[in-house]
């Protein structure tokens, strides 16, 4: 397999966590809490900045229809929650690293599966 191949296995498990994570807020943009598919929503686009992909303060539930595919991801409602969530000061951060360059390894991602895996784990048993 291939580090690309990780990276999806990755982004699926890494997803799942900040479904389960976010379970009980509302969509970050909308705020919707109705029984609705939600998404793993990133602010900074993983496709612009890939770096940000894992970053767990880039990623929040989201409705996914609605705001992550139908308005983009709501970004103007988005960045006004996701500041009453995380702050300026993370907002800030995220900012501030979203261009510096990021090459996993295989054992990175490897890594990254385990650690979320471990975290959904630990989140169902609570």
């Amino acid at each position: 397999m291939t580090t690309s191949d990780y990276i999806q296995i990755c982004q699926r498990v890494f997803n799942t966590y900040i479904r389960i994570r976010d379970k009980d807020l509302p969509c970050i943009s909308c705020g919707t809490k109705a029984n609705v598919q939600y998404a793993a929503g990133h602010f900074f686009s993983v496709g612009s900045y890939p770096n940000l992909r894992f970053n767990e303060d880039n990623v929040h539930k989201q409705c996914n229809r609605h705001c992550n595919k139908e308005l983009s991801g709501n970004l103007l409602a988005y960045r006004e929650r996701l500041i009453k969530r995380i702050g300026t000061t993370r907002l800030n951060q995220l900012d501030a690293i979203k261009h510096t360059p990021v090459h996993y390894t295989i054992t990175e991602v490897k890594d990254l599966i385990a650690l979320y895996k471990f975290k959904i784990n630990n989140l169902k048993i609570k």
